[in-house]
């Protein structure tokens, strides 16, 4: 292999190298030489590194059969190592797929294995605690040591370069609480006027996964966790499976445009199944997904293959056949079909509290919805807000990248809208996008959240070591795949401790954090209280980056700040379509 490897290209290149010299020195000769340098040519083009191969293989056989014969008889041993070797050789020359492998047999095929490992290579050898992504090695470092109850502490500063542009901290108070006296558990009503039946919730839940995209146990061991810790288990839009009820942890039922566990045969809404799902006394919210972060404005299809049985029945479809999840809502297709498919949602569970996901995209579509409010008087009693830099087990990479608004953004939008049009104190907002500790929920609360949705971070309690193979079915850790091999590596009894450890020194976390800046109640905390470098010598608080908006500013024309008029002006209660002047 030696000889492969150095010695037969040295040989080749070097020959290729006095055959290029020839071809120039030949132009000049006579045409007696033209036959001698098209048998030169000849040669040079068919000694190539498959004809290497050849050569090695026919020696390296030669080699052992002739040392195994003559002097040393377990020599044959390598033949069992040496003959496959060979043989894979002779099928790379000839197949046609790999140019690589193909010009290169074997050896070609060290890139692939080196396009495998590169990920884990990266990570474990060369990405500091700060700079790997999605999630940088210290953010799952914190959870994994609150979700296992281990020192959390942060030795010899921080490794944060505080003057980098986008640099963000919270201001403290030399009035500082004793965090001791302050609730450890403090909780949100979630219920407008129209709920009979309101919902008190953590400021940290799971957010939306279905079973599908997680396995049986990953499903088991968050709703176990979501039961020991008092939270809510967002169930995603595959549907109410057994294993998110096992343990009685409170759920958040959500319904895509699949309507997954109420879907009719013909792919609509199927209002008796959704009765039946929702009396279920655990479940506690209905959330309507509009978008999702990481591919928002993406439909979606469950292949044949995939559609097993127990997958059929707990999304209500056919076993075996491919199902497909539009990337729009059948149910509706205006802001005012919207709220009253929202209202029959509300009325068909018995005064449950019922809001909608997005992530946001046009803002004249989401002015739009709140248009319709005023007009209509039906209101949801919640709204989620995700962020483009949302998580999935597989999106296409123009979606992840570069569609949808950051979190930041359509968060302080969305929050701004509801104060403009004098509807924020009916309606919760509930943040997601890459929340992980108390300082994420923090700013998420400064911005306009009332409670958060946490997924990256729960599937790093459960274990996810962040392999990034969530989307090839081969998830080292059990969490996001369904083989039952890799499935039974994850203790549910063990997992569930650990995802409800994490969240309760999160929020330990963040309550700590109010008590240095003096804030006795959630409610208190502002834009005013983060900062963020903009550059070296320029720093603004969020109160700046994203002024306050005057409750009912946006009901008129005139009161209207100027970035919104353009969009009010766009904004239609009867359709979501754009309006133009």
């Amino acid at each position: 292999m030696f000889l492969y490897n150095s010695y037969i290209p040295y040989f080749y290149y070097s020959t290729s190298e006095a055959l290029q010299h020839f071809n120039k020195q030949s132009v000049s000769t006579t045409k007696a030489f033209q036959p001698l340098k098209k048998h030169f040519l000849y040669w040079q083009q068919i000694f190539n590194m498959r004809n290497e191969f050849v050569v090695f293989s026919i020696l390296s056989l030669a080699v052992v059969i002739g040392v195994g014969y003559y002097l040393w008889a377990p020599i044959y041993w390598a033949l069992l190592f040496l003959v496959p070797l060979i043989l894979l050789g002779y099928y790379d020359m000839f197949q046609a797929k790999r140019a690589i492998v193909r010009n290169f047999p074997i050896l070609g095929r060290g890139r692939y294995v080196m396009e495998v490992l590169r990920p884990k290579i990266y990570q474990y050898f060369i990405e500091s605690d700060t700079n790997g992504t999605p999630i940088n090695r210290q953010y799952r470092s914190i959870v994994y040591a609150r979700s296992k109850q281990e020192l959390d502490s942060n030795p010899f500063g921080t490794q944060i370069n505080v003057y980098d542009e986008g640099y963000e901290w919270m201001n403290h108070s030399i009035a500082a609480l004793d965090h001791h006296d302050l609730d450890p558990n403090p909780r949100v009503m979630i219920g407008g006027p129209d709920c009979k039946q309101p919902y008190a919730a953590s400021l940290l839940n799971v957010s939306a996964m279905s079973f599908g995209s997680l396995s049986s146990a990953a499903i088991e061991a968050l709703n176990g966790g979501a039961k020991i810790g008092g939270f809510a288990h967002n169930t995603g839009e595959g549907g109410i499976s057994p294993y998110h009820k096992k343990f009685g942890g409170d759920l958040i039922y959500q319904i895509g445009t699949g309507y997954f566990g109420c879907r009719s045969k013909e792919g609509g809404f199927d209002p008796e199944l959704y009765k039946k799902r929702v009396a279920n006394p655990a479940l506690k919210m209905i959330e309507l997904k509009l978008s999702q972060g990481a591919k928002p404005g993406h439909g979606g299809i469950l292949p044949g293959k995939k559609n097993t049985k127990e997958i059929a029945e707990i999304r209500n479809v056919t076993p075996g056949e491919s199902v497909l999840s539009p990337p729009y809502h059948k149910e509706f297709n205006t802001p005012l079909g919207l709220l009253k498919f929202l209202k029959r949602l509300r009325d068909l569970s018995d005064g449950k509290p019922v809001g909608f996901k997005l992530c946001i995209g046009h803002r004249s579509e989401f002015l739009a919805i709140c248009k319709a409010m005023v007009e209509s008087g039906i209101k949801p009693d919640f709204i989620a807000v995700d962020g483009a830099e949302g998580g999935t087990g597989a999106a296409p990479l123009e979606f992840s990248n570069s569609v949808g608004t950051p979190f930041k953004e359509g968060l302080a939008f969305v929050h701004d809208a509801l104060v403009g049009f004098d509807l924020k104190k009916d309606i919760t907002i509930i943040a997601a996008g890459k929340i992980i500790t108390g300082f994420h929920v923090f700013k998420a609360l400064a911005l306009g959240a009332d409670v958060c949705y946490s997924a990256r971070a729960m599937m790093l309690a459960l274990g996810c070591i962040q392999a990034l193979e969530c989307n090839t079915n081969h998830c080292p850790t059990g969490v996001a795949t369904q083989d039952k091999e890799l499935v039974a590596g994850l203790n549910v009894n063990n997992k569930k401790e650990r995802v409800a450890n994490y969240h309760r020194e999160t929020i330990n976390s963040l309550i700590e954090l109010m008590a240095a800046a003096g804030i006795r109640d959630p409610k208190e905390i502002g834009r005013h209280q983060i900062y963020r470098r903009n550059n070296i010598n320029e720093i603004s608080s969020l109160a700046q980056i994203y002024p306050r908006m005057k409750k009912g500013a946006l009901l008129h024309m005139d009161t209207a700040p100027e970035s919104y008029k353009v969009y009010l002006d766009m904004a239609q209660a009867d359709s979501f379509a754009q309006r133009l002047a």
